[in-house]
């Protein structure tokens, strides 16, 4: 590891990071301590100080179409959702047979009542969190919902790379999240200083646990309800 990342990947310091063009934008790469790529993690930047008087983006969602989280192959489509608070989230059903989805979680507790074809009106997410998503027929069927009380936020993509656009200048509290993750959200916050000269990057080190799923089931017994 680099003295860079190292310097980095300290807890609580503060970062005034590097730029490079004129742009106002905040970039995000995440590696494993493989130091291969980490595809959906969510990122948060939540602006403090004289940041978080500044004007505030509009984030897509939160008061126009509903976010779509889809049914494809007995999987949810895409497995991390990442929305802002206020959001409503349509649920379609893609797949031939029947699903029946909910959540437990503290920030969204719903049920969606078996159905296939047409969706439920769409479901609103107006509390802040994490929301955990299965399906009563199909055991193995995982999803997640992040739901920002910001709306500077981002997921990595396969590369292990995100970006945050059009970003005020000034401090804020950056933060990661994967369902995965070995510490707690909470750890990862530290603190990122971006000026209006253009964008700047921080690097990130994850440790991800073991994915412990149920075992998808093949063949006939998966069909579920018709």
């Amino acid at each position: 590891m680099t003295r860079r990342r190292q310097a980095l990947l300290i807890a609580g310091t503060a970062l005034t990071v590097t730029h490079f063009c004129s742009a106002a934008d905040l970039r995000l790469s995440i590696v494993g301590n493989s130091g291969k790529p980490i595809p959906e993690v969510v990122f948060i930047a939540t602006p403090t100080g004289e940041a978080s008087a500044s004007r505030t983006r509009s984030q897509s969602g939160a008061s126009g179409a509903p976010a779509i989280l889809d049914q494809i192959n007995k999987e949810f489509v895409p497995e991390v959702l990442v929305v802002r608070v206020g959001t409503s989230v349509l649920f379609p059903n893609s797949d031939s047979v029947a699903h029946q989805v909910y959540s437990f979680s503290p920030a969204k507790k719903f049920a969606l009542p078996l159905y296939r074809g047409r969706p439920y009106p769409p479901v609103v997410f107006d509390k802040a969190g994490t929301v955990t998503l299965g399906c009563n027929i199909h055991d193995w069927m995982v999803g997640y919902i992040y739901v920002s009380e910001t709306p500077f936020f981002a997921k990595t993509e396969s590369a292990g790379t995100a970006a945050i656009d059009d970003m005020p200048p000034g401090e804020y509290t950056v933060r990661v999240w994967h369902p995965n993750m070995e510490q707690g959200e909470e750890t990862t916050a530290r603190r990122v200083i971006l000026n209006a000269d253009g964008p700047s990057t921080v690097e990130w080190e994850l440790s991800l646990k073991p994915a412990l799923r149920v075992p998808r089931v093949t063949g006939s017994a998966s069909a579920g309800y018709p």
